[in-house]
């Protein structure tokens, strides 16, 4: 382990060492290694997506402690999650597979470790698929009554919904090269969108908000009496919004050094979504004409309230088309790291018609069938919206309750095994371990609170459906463990035939 007080990195890793390393793992190279590293980070960054995650939050925020909770909460969130990555990427380092999560669980916990982790993962993934692309079709939706009068029904909208996830289907399908191109471009969009809607809510505006109110002013809407309880419940809008930097540990196969640009992407994804992510708070805080107003807001979309009070309506539709632009991405991005969970999850028998999930395509190298189950499953689980607002929130409540668990289990298991664990090139050296316990301590706690109830009375429309979420998830995993445990297994622990291990490697179409 190196000795360095901070994230060291052994140089000159080239790509045809990881081929290599990937082999050591136990698997045939048969995924196409065209990303490089600001690919990389920049599919972590892309599913984080701060426009997404902040936009789509805000109104929650309003009321769950307000702009002190969301400012402050942001900067005290970011900071706990960068921790987590930190720790998850010394893992990504020693284990650059598809399978990122599980894998690492399998390999430093035994079987159960990694079948548990792995379902947690991918149902959080395919959750996110849902969550976002779903949350793009209600802000099209709410982009196109402003500027043709559309009325966006619950029917209009999943049709639109429909449309966006098979955009992202095909576009998955031209191969991870375009994959990365696209998400590069994200990148300097999130970057460049943030400065405009920033920009502009600071100079067209004739008021702001005194510093006082954006920093100190406390709201309470939840119906819960206790400012503590409140302000907990609060971090949630930061909490979800850092979530689904384990992308760029998912795309590894297809990362040229990836042993040390997928630690690298994991860990710049955060911090720069961090900061970009205070300065769009703070912008459209400041920028609040009527609080009232804007939380109770026509348009259901408190920052478009904001923009059209600030902006007038034709600087608030262009600045919410760059908003939708932004998620279009994000769940681009989604729909590829998903795809490769499922890839990686069939090559190692887990899910019910393995041997088609893990086939790949000799022209493209992208596995085609993932490509599809994520983005079909993704519908069916967005499918409840037709009848109910609050199914919504429940698919959020599968995104995050199962992914972020999910992030702590291998760093643990990685502070459980000591010296046993093998660092790769990028390491933390004598940090390892009090950053790995911050990590799985706060991930501990988050936990707990996706888990409370956000508002009072809770009943049927107002409870968190994180817990039952949680529960559902577990009692699949378990159900299909006694299916499945026979065949499931990892390299090291399955005991392929040798035609079965080429068939496994190949599985061409």
């Amino acid at each position: 382990m190196s000795p360095t007080p901070g994230p060291s990195t052994s140089p000159g890793v080239e790509p045809h060492d990881e081929e290599k390393r990937l082999r050591e793992l136990g698997y045939r190279p048969v995924l196409a290694r065209r990303m490089g590293g600001f690919g990389n980070f920049a599919i972590s960054f892309s599913v984080i997506s701060i426009l997404s995650g902040c936009m789509t939050l805000y109104g929650f925020g309003m009321g769950a402690g307000g702009p002190a909770v969301m400012l402050w909460g942001w900067a005290g969130v970011g900071l706990f999650v960068l921790c987590v990555g930190l720790a998850l990427a010394e893992v990504t380092s020693a284990y650059p597979t598809s399978g990122a999560l599980y894998y690492m669980a399998d390999r430093l916990g035994g079987r159960r470790w990694g079948w548990y982790t792995g379902w947690l993962n991918l149902l959080g993934l395919l959750g996110a698929i849902a969550g976002i692309d779903y949350g793009a079709a209600l802000f099209a939706g709410a982009f196109a009554n402003l500027q043709w009068g559309f009325e966006p029904t619950p029917e209009k909208t999943m049709l639109i919904f429909m449309a966006i996830l098979l955009l992202h289907a095909v576009l998955n399908l031209f191969g991870v090269r375009l994959v990365s191109v696209l998400n590069s471009i994200s990148v300097w969009w999130h970057l460049a969108g943030v400065a405009l809607i920033v920009g502009a809510l600071a100079i067209v505006p004739d008021h702001h908000q005194s510093p006082s109110f954006v920093l100190t002013e406390f709201v309470n809407d939840t119906g819960w009496s206790n400012p503590v309880y409140v302000a907990a419940i609060g971090l949630l809008l930061a909490q979800y919004t850092f979530s689904g930097y384990d992308a760029s540990a998912h795309l590894s196969e297809e990362t040229s050094n990836a042993s040390v640009s997928a630690a690298k992407g994991i860990v710049r994804s955060i911090w720069v979504s961090w900061l970009a992510g205070f300065v769009l708070l703070a912008g459209l805080t400041f920028a609040i004409q009527d609080y009232d107003a804007t939380r109770a807001t026509e348009t259901g979309v408190p920052p478009a309230q904001i923009l059209l009070d600030g902006l007038g309506t034709d600087g608030a539709s262009a600045l919410l088309l760059v908003v939708i632009v932004a998620q279009l991405f994000c769940g681009n991005a989604e729909v590829a790291a998903a795809s490769r969970m499922v890839f990686a999850f069939s090559r190692d028998k887990a899910l019910p018609g393995s041997a088609l999930w893990r086939k790949v395509s000799d022209r493209t190298q992208t596995p085609v069938a993932a490509v599809w189950l994520s983005v079909v499953v993704a519908g069916l689980l967005a499918l409840p919206s037709l009848y109910s607002a609050t199914a919504y929130g429940a698919v959020t409540a599968i995104n995050v309750i199962g992914i972020t668990p999910a992030y702590a289990i291998p760093v643990l298991l990685r502070l459980r095994a000591g010296d046993r664990f093998q660092p790769g090139p990028w390491s933390l050296g004598r940090w390892s371990k009090p950053i790995g316990w911050v990590a799985v301590v706060w991930v501990a706690c988050v936990t707990v609170l996706f888990c409370l109830p956000q508002s009072s009375p809770v009943t049927v429309d107002t409870m968190n459906y994180a817990s039952v979420a949680l529960a559902v998830v577990l009692l699949l995993a378990t159900v299909w463990w006694f299916v499945a445990r026979r065949s499931y297994g990892t390299p090291t622990t399955a005991a392929y035939s040798d035609r079965e291990q080429a068939e496994l490697a190949e599985g061409i179409v």
